[in-house]
């Protein structure tokens, strides 16, 4: 059987193909296209390249195509990425909108361009399920609550690969392997002292997550994937009395406002050069003020996050930073890791410059916390998945 997951950011699409049998699966090709604006013409490239390279015939020989949709109103878990999900997806597309039209145009596109293949969607909101209540909910009226308005969070197949790969590194197999069967058979009893890692998935949309013996405890995202961190072009945190202050002040529309807080907002707000991590560091190390307090902003957010997970979980064991931004950019991993002596974390900087999108420890001898790199991999599939 040959899968195709397909992973569509809010800048990005990735694909991996495997192909699984009785013996177990094995990764066939892989790929990805940055900065993208239009999804189905590199849908049909990804499509077009596997074929030229001779890893399939045909894309019709591909037996099953899985997304990671972000969203869905009504509708979470493993679910066919069906009309029904496409809805959903749709339904939802003002609260997700960099993530949720990508992915119902791509699996309508999928859908024409592989008619024979099976569509399944796995949200991202599953991997918060086991989430505690108090840290879910907003302090709203009833029915606000009735409506769905809560904390998702977001990233859960980054963050959980994340959780599972970091506790094999540790030497914690038993949270390893509680963390891969996680959504067939939940939470298991974890014996023992407990495993306390923050993850940081750092790219053109992020988010920090805490996560306990490998199951979320709560992250920086919430409602929708506006909060938590600044994004390439959305605001993060923001203060609900700021939206209708400025529609007065500035004679904006809701929907001018809301074009405005998603795209023209985050690290292309502040620091007004570009909506791309690299363009706005360069800007800064030449000294633009207002792209370095656009970096200092992000990185001070991260550090907020961490703090936040770090004392719920009464300490750390270990720090990941992974994603675009978290894989290749040493200055914002150096940003948030200093000053930590006391803390017990200390960086090894040389290790941490010299670190490009591989999987790599980074602290120094001696630190109590672990530091790794450790690469996305938003499109592995679970290998105790039937």
């Amino acid at each position: 059987m040959l899968i195709l997951i397909a992973n569509l950011g809010s800048t990005s699409f990735k694909y991996r193909l495997y192909r699984m049998d009785a013996t177990g699966q094995e990764v066939l090709a892989k790929g990805g296209y940055e900065r993208v604006t239009d999804y189905a013409s590199v849908i049909d490239d990804a499509l077009q390249t596997l074929q030229k390279d001779g890893v399939i015939a045909s894309p019709s020989e591909i037996d099953a195509v899985g997304f990671k949709t972000v969203l869905g109103k009504d509708l979470s878990g493993c679910v066919w990425a069906d009309e029904t999900c496409v809805q959903a997806l749709e339904n939802f597309a003002a609260v997700a909108p960099a993530h949720n039209p990508p992915y119902a145009n791509g699996i309508r596109q999928f859908a024409q361009s592989l008619p024979q293949a099976r569509l399944v969607a796995l949200f991202e909101t599953a991997f918060y399920q086991w989430v505690p209540e108090p840290r879910s909910v907003y302090a709203l009226p009833k029915s606000w609550r009735d409506i769905g308005i809560r904390r998702y969070g977001f990233h859960g197949a980054s963050h959980k690969y994340v959780a599972e790969r970091s506790a094999q590194l540790m030497g914690r197999d038993d949270v390893a392997a509680s963390t891969a069967s996680l959504y067939l058979q939940g939470p298991a009893p974890i014996s023992g002292k407990p495993l306390r890692v923050v993850s940081c998935h750092l790219g053109g949309s992020s988010s920090v997550t805490g996560i306990l013996n490998g199951v979320a405890i709560g992250t920086s995202m919430g409602f929708s994937p506006q909060s938590g961190l600044p994004q390439n072009n959305r605001v993060g945190e923001l203060d609900s009395g700021a939206l209708p202050y400025a529609m007065k002040v500035l004679g904006l529309s809701l929907e001018e406002a809301e074009r405005q807080l998603t795209k023209e907002s985050g690290l292309l707000g502040l620091s007004g050069v570009s909506n791309d991590v690299r363009d706005v560091n360069e800007a800064s190390l030449q000294g633009n003020a207002d792209a370095t307090l656009a970096i200092d902003h992000m990185v001070d957010s991260i550090r907020h996050w961490i703090g936040a997970f770090a004392w719920q979980m009464g300490g750390l064991d270990a720090l990941v930073f992974t994603a675009g931004i978290g894989e290749n950019g040493h200055e914002v991993r150096t940003a948030v890791c200093e000053g930590l002596e006391e803390f017990g974390l200390v960086l090894d900087e040389a290790r941490n410059q010299s670190c490009r999108a591989v999987e790599q420890e980074i602290q120094a001898e001696g630190s109590r916390i672990k530091v790794f790199v450790i690469p996305a991999n938003e499109e592995s599939l679970c290998p105790n998945k039937q």
